[in-house]
């Protein structure tokens, strides 16, 4: 006898922030890999581009709007979800976006609304989706976090607090999950080529650069892909059941040096 029955064939995978940069690029990514996709995010118009060129190549998706700050909103596509692909086998959250402010200079409010996008955002999703996969004994939620958590950055506002806190609710599931046969697991980006700060001015983005470079962050010009994320998150759910990837950490690789 098997330890664990094999993954179920079809295998309904949520994706959160699904509109750019790496949701966009993991939802396509599991499509690929044969999961029917719900695509979720608040630029739902985008999601919905996405969604049409999946079923395009074969694949099967649907978007709907949602916004991980409102708990009616994930409620609502929770059970848009439901109704569409049936019970989610597999929940991506990382949704969020970035500021470039000092901790003494964001506004309060501003950082507690950071903290509601990218760690209680990421727990809805937990209330939302894991009890059902507790009760089929089966599923995974991936969370993704960023190597600030390791390494922190500069002038990240609530970003650095908001992972943190993400990997340490991960880490506390990893615990009270263990002999469900749910798996929540970490994937760890390094600096990552996406949507997220592409709205600084060339003046803060100049500061944020040199500043990393003083404290060691930027040792190279390279920079992740989006699709080199989403295949780390692929390769984290698609690990037979019995076998759990905890934590995987994705930095890009230096250029090639002369020799």
């Amino acid at each position: 006898m098997p330890r664990f029955e094999p993954h179920p064939r079809r295998r309904p995978a949520v994706v959160t922030g699904a509109s750019s940069g790496i949701g966009a690029a993991t939802a396509t990514a599991l499509a690929m890999a044969g999961h029917p996709v719900a695509l979720g995010a608040r630029r739902v118009d985008r999601c919905e581009e996405l969604a049409a060129t999946i079923r395009a190549g074969g694949g099967e998706a649907f978007a709907h709007p949602l916004d991980v700050s409102d708990g009616e909103s994930v409620k609502a596509f929770a059970a848009a979800v439901e109704y569409q692909l049936g019970p989610a086998e597999v929940v991506v959250s990382g949704a969020g976006d970035l500021s470039a402010q000092r901790l003494d200079e964001v506004d309060s409010d501003d950082f507690a609304a950071q903290i509601q996008v990218h760690l209680v955002g990421a727990h809805r999703m937990v209330s939302a989706f894991v009890p059902g996969m507790v009760a089929r004994r089966r599923g995974d939620i991936v969370f993704v976090s960023s190597d600030v958590v390791r390494s922190p950055r500069t002038r990240m506002g609530a970003y650095v607090a908001a992972k943190n806190g993400v990997e340490g609710m991960a880490r506390q599931m990893q615990m009270e999950l263990e002999g469900t046969g749910v798996r929540a697991s970490l994937v760890r980006p390094g600096p990552t080529s996406t949507g997220m700060g592409m709205n600084w001015d060339p003046e803060t983005t100049g500061q944020v650069l040199e500043e990393w470079v003083k404290w060691g962050h930027a040792r190279h010009p390279y920079f992740l892909r989006p699709s080199d994320v989403a295949a780390a998150i692929t390769a984290v759910v698609g690990m037979p059941r019995g076998a759990h990837l905890s934590l995987v950490e994705v930095q890009p690789e230096a250029p090639l040096e002369e020799r």
